[in-house]
């Protein structure tokens, strides 16, 4: 279409009917003259909008379900969030459980053998490249540690404080090759010297070549003087290998010991020596061995000759 004077004069006409139209039908309400032509015309196109209405709708119902599937995605991601906050909190639970059960093992220990102790966790181990087999705990001096004081745990000896901070300690361990200590032999008495040989059982050589030992026998820290580095009655380990007596003035044995220093968490360094030597009450109970079923086969009496097996002579 030209762009003409007459077209303007045209659209413009067309633009005022339209508003007149609309004005009629805003005005007479549900009088209105156009509303005869608004139902013919709902009549005509409203098969149409329903046909596209359901041609549509699929579409958007999918759009929703896929909404929807994004909100149950993210209230799973939610729930799943929430179970592993809550596994992790049951297994600090169990951890909790744990550490309880270690401070009061370490309790009793210290009970048994009247040591006052301080109670610490091992917060660091050795340095790899280190040879030393060592760990940290979270005492020092301000908590009264003091250097050469004897470290223990719920099983026994863990070994000694090398080295003091304000906050911080650390503990020469019993499995460390240079670290020695005082032994003596439950009941018998027998005196000797352990010495750590890293993941392997401690030496022992005892003072005794002729000395009297087998597996199964225990031993505890003998003491040192005036309780420093080592205080008595400590469980060291039990005997696990006895070397043949040689004839020589001492005599060799291996020793597992008692603590696992791969797995140390709560320990406890004795600042107080118990005032008497508690000798063996530290060890703990022997197990009970099972009883032995012992099982007594009577043999029955012989039949009489020339009579059945089983029947009564006379028959």
């Amino acid at each position: 279409m030209r762009d003409t004077r007459e077209s303007r004069l045209l659209l413009v006409l067309l633009v005022a009917i339209a508003f007149a139209l609309i004005t009629v039908d805003i005005r007479g309400g549900e009088e209105s003259p156009v509303d005869g032509a608004r139902r013919a015309a709902a009549t005509v196109f409203g098969p149409v909008e329903d046909g596209v209405a359901s041609a549509v709708n699929p579409v958007g119902n999918a759009i929703a379900a896929v909404r929807d599937s994004g909100e149950r995605h993210d209230r799973i991601a939610e729930l799943e969030r929430q179970n592993a906050a809550l596994k992790a909190r049951l297994g600090s639970d169990d951890r909790n459980r744990s550490r309880v059960r270690e401070l009061d093992n370490l309790l009793k220990k210290a009970g048994a053998g009247q040591y006052g102790i301080k109670a610490a966790e091992v917060i660091a181990i050795g340095a790899a490249q280190g040879f030393s087999w060592t760990v940290t705990i979270d005492a020092g001096s301000d908590d009264g540690i003091k250097r050469d004081m004897t470290v223990i745990n719920g099983d026994g000896l863990v070994g000694r404080v090398t080295t003091v901070g304000p906050g911080t300690s650390t503990v020469l361990l019993a499995s460390d090759p240079d670290f020695t200590v005082g032994t003596r032999m439950e009941r018998s008495d027998e005196l000797g010297f352990a010495t750590g040989q890293g993941d392997r059982p401690l030496s022992v050589q005892l003072l005794n070549g002729k000395a009297k030992v087998k597996p199964g026998d225990r031993l505890v820290t003998f003491g040192s003087r005036a309780d420093r580095p080592f205080v008595p009655g400590v469980p060291v380990g039990e005997v696990i290998r006895v070397d043949p007596s040689t004839g020589n003035l001492t005599r060799n044995i291996f020793v597992r010991p008692y603590v696992g220093f791969s797995k140390l968490d709560i320990v406890g360094v004795v600042v107080q020596a118990p005032r008497t030597d508690p000798r063996d009450t530290v060890l703990p109970p022997k197990p009970t061995p099972e009883p032995t079923v012992t099982v007594t086969v009577t043999p029955s009496p012989a039949a009489p000759s020339g009579a059945p097996s089983g029947q009564p002579e006379g028959e």
